[in-house]
């Protein structure tokens, strides 16, 4: 296995601060993985595997090995005439195979379309947008188990999704996933619930959409919505939406009756934290090198840090200001290092 020793993260991760690893290597292939976490058994070293760097927040130093995962490849496993299974590399870019599988006329995955990472990383977080979440579509997943040392097949049962979790968020580097197998839709239903793909398709005007003008319709509600991690450092959405129960929202509205909230279940919603966050008063707002996005308080944006401390004490500070106005914890969905 080839390593490099006190390698700078800053070219791996969106918000592109200068930590190190101590030390760095690639993975290409699922024997890379096995022969890694070996290598970090034997030097008692932790690792860490790192897709797009769309979701970490390096605080500090990584004191063990960071390897990327750049296993790549779509392979089409089965083929219906109502649906295609694919197996696709954990190293693959999302938003590219989100694209693919539309060019290719096979839906389920159009709504997360521009979602930044890779393959490997959207069960992990289970990946949702506009009324879609990832678990949808996947049948199985393939990973290294490091506690047993084997090669693992999960089904889409086994992964215990949940509202931007899986069980590979909770068991912590326990599963590090290599492919994932997607089951996908030759006569798609499209979904467009949310006002704002509505608006965009309307405003496009656009009567009867398909896969390929939904897709771009989400495409161009992301781009507005966010900023481009190229010229702004961000992580896309820093923080989980809550969830309270019906009694919990009820009491919310009689104090903030303009707050939003969505049904999950009966006696379950999920509050927008992007309004939270600017009732606090955050959004637009900049403190030293960081920031609230101006369009989306939801997105917390560096303006040339140096180190991730200064994002992770920012959010620190919208965290505690939520809770003292609110009495709600909020969550950060990006993982902090």
């Amino acid at each position: 296995m080839h390593t490099e020793h006190n390698i700078s993260l800053q070219p791996f991760h969106f918000f592109a601060s200068e930590e190190l690893a101590s030390y760095f290597t690639v993975l290409h292939k699922n024997e890379d993985v096995s022969d890694a976490i070996e290598w970090c058994h034997q030097q008692n070293l932790p690792f860490l595997i790192l897709g797009s760097g769309s979701n970490v927040v390096f605080t500090k130093n990584f004191p063990g090995l960071v390897a990327k995962m750049e296993i790549n490849g779509i392979k089409k496993l089965n083929e219906s005439a109502t649906e295609v299974i694919l197996e696709v590399g954990a190293g693959e870019n999302w938003h590219h195979f989100v694209s693919y599988c539309v060019q290719k006329g096979w839906g389920g995955l159009e709504n997360l379309s521009l979602i930044p990472g890779t393959v490997g990383a959207s069960p992990i977080q289970n990946i949702g947008a506009y009324g879609v979440e990832v678990q949808e579509c996947i049948q199985q997943v393939t990973a290294f188990d490091t506690t047993t040392q084997q090669w693992i097949q999960l089904s889409n049962k086994e992964c215990n999704f949940g509202y931007r979790t899986s069980l590979f968020k909770v068991a912590v580097k326990r599963y590090i996933i290599t492919h994932v197998q997607f089951v996908l839709q030759k006569q798609p239903q499209l979904k467009m619930d949310y006002g704002a793909i509505r608006d965009m398709l309307h405003e496009k005007g656009i009567k009867h959409p398909n896969l390929e003008s939904l897709s771009q319709a989400i495409i161009q509600i992301r781009t507005q919505k966010l900023p481009d991690p190229k010229i702004l450092g961000n992580a896309g959405s820093f923080f989980k939406n809550p969830i309270v129960s019906k009694t919990q929202l009820e009491q919310l509205q009689q104090q903030f009756p303009n707050i939003i909230a969505y049904p999950i279940s009966d006696d379950s919603y999920k509050i927008a934290a992007g309004w939270l966050i600017e009732a606090c008063g955050w959004k637009g707002m900049k403190k030293g090198n960081v920031g609230c996005y101006e369009k989306q308080a939801l997105v917390i944006v560096s303006y040339g840090i140096r180190s991730g401390r200064e994002v992770y004490e920012f959010s620190e500070e919208i965290i505690h200001s939520v809770a003292q106005k609110f009495k709600i914890q909020l969550e950060r969905e990006v993982n902090i290092y």
